[in-house]
């Protein structure tokens, strides 16, 4: 039910992105997506559902057609199946809200 900062792993996946897995269970997962200035979460999609809150930092997000800068305290949602994919116009750190879970990164834990 609880999940301690200090007790999670993070993982690199991609030059200049880091991936923690916070918190997980049910249908829901929650992950800190920290990203080096100039670093890119390259366009993908998947079949979950996503929201994205940016904690600090300027992100170019580039969601389906639309194109946003977005930045501290700013969020985004991202429905099933849209491509999606941001590049870290300054040092930046965001929380990433998936449902269902993202299997795939239990595994890489």
């Amino acid at each position: 039910m609880f999940t301690n900062h200090k007790d999670t792993v993070g993982k690199k996946m991609a030059e200049g992105v880091y991936l923690r897995v916070l918190s997980h269970g049910g249908k829901l997962m929650m992950t800190e997506v920290q990203f080096d200035k100039g670093g890119v979460g390259a366009a993908h999609m998947h079949p979950h559902e996503q929201i994205s809150y940016i904690i600090e930092g300027k992100i170019k997000f580039t969601i389906g057609e639309e194109i946003s800068v977005v930045s501290t305290g700013d969020s985004c949602y991202i429905p099933s199946n849209v491509e999606h994919g941001v590049i870290a116009l300054t040092d930046a750190k965001l929380v990433d809200v998936f449902s269902p879970q993202r299997e795939e990164f239990l595994v890489q834990q």
